[in-house]
């Protein structure tokens, strides 16, 4: 067991609940959602041109990417799914190969990962000061 922190309501305790659980969950739900977006690319090299960008390494880059993302968004409680989370997210950036369209819906998803690290970075420093309600109960 680890010493009680004190924090600023008191002696903490480890949190009741699992914060860590919540954040997964948003992962999850952000690769989900990123695979969504990454699939419909299909439809816009498809039609745009004439269908000139319709060609077989993008439609399977694109296939294996979406695919990708929705198997890493079950693997989230795995130890390494942040680096795996980060480098599905650069793929898509690298997506401008395919189409410009790609790469700007890379880089907004790669805000929101930027964004989900800064909450687990304020995560890590709630639990460790003893700022969690759930340290509290």
């Amino acid at each position: 067991m680890t010493d009680p922190t004190p924090g600023p309501r008191g002696t903490a305790h480890e949190p009741s609940v699992d914060p860590w659980k919540g954040l997964r969950g948003i992962m999850a739900g952000t690769l989900v959602l990123e695979a969504i977006v990454i699939g419909l690319v299909l439809t816009v090299i498809a039609r745009l041109d004439g269908g000139a960008h319709f060609q077989p390494w993008k439609v399977w880059f694109v296939s294996l990417l979406a695919v990708a993302m929705l198997v890493a968004s079950g693997l989230q409680r795995k130890p390494w799914a942040i680096p795996l989370n980060l480098t599905l997210a650069g793929l898509a950036v690298a997506g401008w190969a395919v189409h410009w369209s790609m790469g700007v819906c890379g880089l907004m998803f790669a805000a929101v990962w930027a964004y989900i690290l800064y909450l687990r970075r304020d995560l890590t420093r709630r639990m460790a000061g003893g700022y969690l309600p759930s340290q509290h109960d």
